[in-house]
C-alpha cells in the first residue's frame, strides 16, 4: 500500500466514522472507484485504531466519569447513563460476531452499498424533520438505549452507518439533535474497542509498517476533528447536508455498477 492510499483511506474512515455517512461504505468505495487493491484487514484494524484513540481523547473524561458512577450502581444520572450505554452496545457486538463474514463479503458489493446509502439517508432525514425532540441525554431510559443499540447492529452493512443510524434511533425516540448525537459518539468506544480487540487475530508483527501507522495517525486526526465539528454543527443545524451528500452518491455508485 501506498502512503498516499493510507492516507486518503484515513481521512475516509475518520469522517466516515463519525459523520453520518457510512466509514464502511465509503472504504468499500474508494478503493473501487480508484481502482486500489484491497487494504485487507490488517489496515482496517489501522484505522479503526485511529479512530478508537480519537473517541478516547475526546471523551475520556465523559467515560471516567460514568464509569466511576456506574460501578456504584444505578443511583446517580451519570451511573444510569454507564449501564445504558453497555445495554446499547450489545445488540451492536452480537451482530458483528454474528455476521462477520457477510460483513466482509456479501455486504460489500457496491450497488448494495449504494442503495443503503441512499435509504438511510432518507430514514435519517425524516427522523430529523419528524417533529420538535426536545429530549436531553439524561432523559435517556432503558428502552432508548435498547432501540438505539439495535440501530446500531444494522450498520454492519455498509451504507448504513453506524453514526447515521444511532442519532436517527435518538431522533425518533425523542431525543434533540445534540444529545442523540453524543450518545451516539459514547456509544462508539465500546463497540469501535470491541471490532478493533476483535480483529486483532488477523495481524501479525508484519503487518505493522509505516502505512498501517500512517493510517492510525491519520485516521485519529480526522476523526477527532470529525467528532468536535458534528457536536458544534448539530447545535445550529439539521442533517440535511448528509442526507444530500449519500444520496449523490448512491446514486453515483448505483450507475458505476450498473454500467461496469
Amino acid at each position: 500500500m501506498s502512503i498516499t492510499e493510507a492516507v486518503v483511506l484515513g481521512i475516509v474512515q475518520g469522517l466516515g466514522e463519525f459523520l453520518p455517512i457510512s466509514s464502511s461504505a465509503h472504504l468499500v468505495l474508494t478503493p473501487w472507484f480508484f481502482g486500489w487493491p484491497d487494504p485487507g484487514l490488517s489496515f482496517d484494524v489501522a484505522l479503526h485504531l485511529g479512530t478508537l484513540v480519537a473517541v478516547v481523547a475526546y471523551f475520556w473524561r465523559d467515560w471516567l466519569t460514568l464509569a466511576t458512577h456506574g460501578l456504584r450502581g444505578t443511583r446517580s444520572r451519570e451511573g444510569r447513563l454507564f449501564w445504558y450505554l453497555v445495554v446499547a452496545t450489545v445488540p451492536g457486538g452480537l451482530a458483528g460476531m454474528a455476521l462477520e463474514k457477510y460483513a466482509e463479503t456479501t455486504f460489500r458489493a457496491p450497488g448494495l452499498v449504494g442503495l443503503m446509502l441512499i435509504f438511510m439517508g432518507l430514514i435519517l432525514y425524516w427522523a430529523d424533520h419528524r417533529g420538535p425532540r426536545a429530549r436531553g441525554i439524561w432523559q435517556v431510559g432503558w428502552g432508548d438505549a435498547f432501540l438505539i443499540g439495535f440501530a446500531q447492529a444494522l450498520a454492519i452493512v455498509p451504507g448504513v452507518s453506524r453514526s447515521g443510524a444511532t442519532i436517527a434511533a435518538g431522533r425518533f425516540l425523542g431525543l434533540d439533535r445534540e444529545a442523540a448525537t453524543r450518545f451516539s459518539f459514547l456509544l462508539s468506544l465500546p463497540i469501535i474497542l470491541g471490532a478493533g480487540l476483535f480483529s486483532l487475530r488477523h495481524i501479525g508483527a508484519q503487518d505493522l509498517t509505516f502505512p498501517f501507522w500512517v493510517g492510525v495517525v491519520t485516521s485519529g486526526i480526522t476523526g477527532f476533528a470529525a467528532i468536535a465539528f458534528l457536536l458544534r454543527f448539530v447545535v445550529t443545524r439539521n442533517f440535511n447536508v448528509f442526507v444530500w451528500y449519500r444520496g449523490i452518491l448512491g446514486l453515483l455508485t448505483i450507475v458505476t455498477a450498473l454500467s461496469r
